[in-house]
């Protein structure tokens, strides 16, 4: 009796299932701003954003974007859901902007390229290791417009920093997409 209960299909509509996976994607994105650590050498702290963006591209697809946009609309519409619980379009004028929209960026290839490639733990890794190298180039980009710092300092304060726990949270969401690829497919897509 119980077994039947636990493979019953709880979610039935796949529609609901992408709102709510795009909802859920927007608050892990913003709780992910919160998880804060601050590097005396760089405008920009580490967060957990990056994990739960990787995540978002590679659970919902080419959804994973919408989810994204909402969190950057949200945050410009003046929810504390940035960095330092940061929002207003006043914030993206700040140093974590190029990261920010990076995110977008991100996701948007992860939509893409997650149903392209043939998915085993090598493939997976280079993808989300890309996706990152998006999000780290367009912060270090956005660096360079506000800051104006030679190319050399702005890899030291905008993109080697973030390289050691960027790799852990890819592991992370390798791990977590392997594990849940199967489920994941009936009922997102």
């Amino acid at each position: 009796m119980m077994e039947a209960i636990f493979k019953r299909e709880i979610v039935v509509n796949k529609i609901a299932s992408c709102i709510i996976g795009v909802i859920t994607f927007v608050v892990l994105t913003s709780l992910g701003a919160f998880v804060r650590i601050p590097l005396p050498f760089t405008p920009v702290p580490i967060t957990l954003q990056t994990l739960f963006v990787l995540l978002s591209g590679l659970f919902l697809g080419s959804l994973g974007v919408i989810s994204q946009v909402i969190y950057v609309l949200l945050g410009i519409a003046g929810f504390p859901i940035f960095s330092g619980a940061g929002s207003g379009l006043f914030y993206l004028s700040g140093p974590t902007a190029g990261y920010i929209f990076g995110f977008i960026f991100a996701t948007l290839f992860l939509g893409k390229f997650i149903k392209q490639i043939k998915v085993n733990l090598f493939s997976l890794l280079i993808i989300l290791c890309l996706a990152d190298l998006i999000i780290l180039s367009c912060g270090t980009f956005w660096l360079k417009i506000i800051l104006g710092l030679p190319f050399k300092k702005l890899l030291f304060i905008g993109f080697i920093p973030f390289i050691p726990g960027d790799f852990l949270k890819i592991l992370v969401a390798a791990s977590l997409y392997l594990r849940l690829k199967s489920r994941l497919q009936e009922i997102f897509f």
